[in-house]
């Protein structure tokens, strides 16, 4: 055996795969004696070193029957680019060594890293077409600090961990490799050997940019930073001003079952944009939040147990049509939110989930990393490296698709300790609390960098509970969130509007109470998919009464959401008044729209309240702050009639609201206005083009100054059953001088 030659020990650990460091020994190396190259080609039986144009260099000679070779070059440097010619009996091929070249990373990448402030760390770790050295291929990264061995498997290698052993940094515990000739669409996976020599089951890249279609768990090698958009205009108007005074009314949609194709297949992307923007668009939404769409294993977790962050779902198609579908909207002049789940992930075996051999992104203590209601791994948000990953991938649908905006599930699950486990299943914190600090530090981090890379963009808390200051800014003590989900709002109201009208007054503060805390924080009213699913029927179906009255009371209670103050969320089909529950197996059923007046009229009344809350900036300018809002009429609970005003700025008309949430009429009811003069009834929820009986105010009243409810004005107002009114002051247009033909409008 020659000095230069490796020792065998170290040549069978590496066609075992369990070399320490593949790029100590493989690749080019200097010797005393010169140029050592050595490399691993399963199945060749003669293996040379070429020059790039095809010249000779050396025979490399085959030192283990397994393909590893090796060979002397005196007087060549290392750095000298060079090829491989194998062969054996069923042909010639030629490779490109991928320990022929250095590594892809550099120090500030382990430095960022580790410091937990690497905000772009997706353009860093997952699998990137690049050129490396004149030479095509994708360099490939991933964080695995206690593995013993990481390996990048696919096609391309026959899924031999042997050939494609990455580099460990050893100050961050990335690994790395550049493998030269792999393109875009290629399939791989890690295969990982933990600390203590177990063979870990193939993993999924935890920033693969796509996945394979289920049942498949591959991850496939793609391209997120080439797409060509056309949404500047949008950009640009999302910076100015601030949400909380800009109209938002959100269509939350499932997009594998809002519409289905033949065979009930999924639509894809470019179908979704085609149809559900222009439908959204028509309905005069002004948001679009999409339940989530990274990649996920199961259809029945509806995407709250994703396992590639980073990749948009194949079931709808690549990267670039969920692009298109985001610039599409935009164009159309809607925005974009996307559910994000970073309070928990799904333990199956190719995910995060003891990713290299124990736990890693989860915390090792079951208490506070495992989740007894969802059987899920809770995130270890005070290691740095995962929060570091959780806010780079917040950034990275905000960066690579343009997304306007968050909205983070399960909050109230991150900020408690105890949330949702008994005694003895939980630790307190030394001085006895129970909130989890390290949560609390992540949510306010992730939120002050969301807001300061992506001005104009909203994130907003599904949290359920109290907790103090989630939509307050970070200096201040808060969260730091833009919006919080008002759940409080949501069950009360929904409980109101199920009881039978007799029984209304003794639940009149169902309604009022809300008002206590309406603007405690910035809330966003969401009549989500939570509240149609699980047995709990649909709006329509938890209404009481007949069918007529189920629609009455459903228009009346929509009317009434849209009047009072915070945001609007509204789950796809309940626009339409859906009769079945929600299921991610089928489409909505949009056949209804077409059978009788009922459905389209609760339809043509979303379309109406939606255009009316962003016409009317009474409606939306003072949502959060208790300026924009007055009670008219508060305690007529033997009746259950409510009455309120809205306000905007100085120069914008206010508008009242009143409801009759019983069957019976009202003609003559008094109503105190903030203003004499003319005010014109804007939205009548009992209207025949809704499906209702056609009783109303024949476009209006005029207040006169007879003081009532407090106010300096009133007017008799007729009050149809179960309805609910808008009535909209207008200003008497005086003549100018000289031109007496200008009257007073109606």
């Amino acid at each position: 055996m020659q000095v230069w030659q490796a020792p065998g020990r170290e040549v069978d650990a590496l066609v075992a795969g369990r070399h320490h460091d593949p790029f100590s020994l493989l690749g080019p190396h200097e010797s005393p004696q010169g140029l050592v190259l050595r490399a691993f080609v399963p199945h060749a039986e003669v293996l040379e070193a070429i020059e790039p144009d095809g010249a000779p260099i050396v025979a490399l000679e085959r030192r283990n029957a397994a393909g590893f070779f090796e060979g002397l070059v005196p007087g060549r440097p290392a750095w000298a680019r060079y090829r491989l010619r194998a062969r054996n009996d069923g042909g010639e091929w030629l490779l490109d060594d991928p320990y022929s070249f250095p590594p892809v990373l550099g120090p500030l990448d382990d430095h960022l890293l580790v410091e937990g402030t690497h905000r772009t760390l997706y353009e860093r770790l997952g699998a990137h077409p690049d050129s490396h050295e004149g030479i095509e291929g994708v360099r490939f990264a991933v964080w695995a600090p206690n593995a013993a061995r990481v390996s990048v498997v696919g096609d391309f290698n026959q899924w031999d961990g042997r050939r494609h052993q990455m580099r460990k940094r050893v100050d961050s515990g990335l690994w790395e490799i550049f493998a030269p000739g792999v393109g875009e669409g290629a399939i791989y996976k890690y295969e990982i050997v933990a600390a203590d020599g177990r063979l870990l089951p193939l993993k999924a890249d935890p920033f693969g940019f796509k996945g394979e279609f289920r049942p498949a768990t591959g991850s496939v090698v793609a391209r997120t930073g080439n797409f060509e958009w056309h949404d500047a205009d949008h950009i640009a108007a999302r910076a100015t001003g601030e949400a909380r005074r800009k109209p938002m009314s959100t269509y939350e949609v499932h997009l594998g079952s809002w519409r289905r194709g033949e065979d009930n297949r999924f639509l894809t992307y470019d179908e979704l944009a085609d149809q559900l923007i222009p439908y959204a668009q028509w309905m005069g939404f002004t948001h679009l939040e999409l339940l989530p769409v990274s990649e996920h294993p199961l259809d029945a977790s509806w995407g709250y147990q994703p396992i590639g962050l980073f990749a948009p779902t194949s079931r709808f198609g690549d990267p670039a049509g969920f692009a298109r579908f985001v610039d599409t909207a935009h164009r159309a002049g809607l925005s974009v939110i996307l559910d994000w789940v970073p309070a928990h992930f799904p333990t199956d075996i190719h995910g995060l989930a003891h990713f290299d051999g124990g736990p890693l992104y989860e915390h090792s203590d079951p208490q506070r990393g495992f989740h007894p209601d969802w059987n899920t791994a809770i995130y270890d948000f005070g290691r740095r490296e995962v929060a570091n990953m959780l806010i780079a991938n917040a950034l990275y649908w905000l960066d690579r698709f343009h997304v306007d905006g968050l909205r983070v599930d399960a909050v109230a699950s991150m900020l408690y300790l105890d949330y949702s486990r008994k005694h003895g299943e939980w630790s307190a914190n030394p001085d006895g609390s129970n909130d989890n600090k390290d949560a609390v530090a992540f949510l306010q981090r992730a939120n002050e960098i969301i807001y300061a890379e992506h001005p104009g963009t909203v994130v907003i808390a599904e949290e359920s509970t109290s907790w103090a200051g989630v939509s307050q800014p970070v200096f201040a003590g808060g969260l730091g969130f833009g919006f919080k989900w008002n759940m409080g709002w949501m069950h009360d109201t929904l409980d109101y509007m199920s009881v039978d009208p007799v029984y209304r007054p003794w639940h009149h503060n169902k309604v009022t109470f809300g008002i206590t805390y309406a603007f405690s924080e910035n809330f966003v009213l969401p009549l989500s998919h939570d509240e149609v699913v699980h047995g709990k029927g649909t709006i329509l179906t938890r209404m009481p009464g007949d069918d007529w009255q189920r629609f009455a009371t459903m228009r009346a209670y929509y009317a009434v959401m849209w009047a009072y103050p915070g945001k609007k969320l509204l789950f796809m089909g309940q626009e339409f008044a859906q009769r079945r529950e929600w299921s991610e197996e089928r489409s909505l059923d949009w056949h209804l729209v077409g059978m009788g007046p009922h459905h389209s009229g609760m339809q043509l009344l979303v379309r109406d309240l939606n255009l009316t809350y962003r016409d009317a900036p009474a409606l939306h300018k003072h949502d959060c702050e208790p300026d924009g809002f007055r009670w008219i009429v508060v305690d007529d609970s033997q009746q259950s009639v409510f009455a309120w005003a809205r306000f905007g700025d100085a120069d914008d008309a206010p508008v009242v609201m009143v409801a009759n949430l019983t069957p019976v009429p009202r003609p003559g009811y008094r109503l105190g206005l903030p203003r004499a003069g003319r005010w014109r009834e804007i939205v009548n929820t009992d209207a025949d083009l809704y499906g209702g009986s056609g009783m109303g105010n024949l476009g209006g009243v005029t207040a006169v100054d007879e003081p009532s409810h407090g106010l300096p004005a009133s007017a008799p107002v007729t009050l149809p059953p179960l309805a609910t009114l808008y009535f909209k002051w207008e200003p008497e247009m005086r003549p100018a001088e000289g031109d007496d033909r200008i009257k007073s409008s109606d």
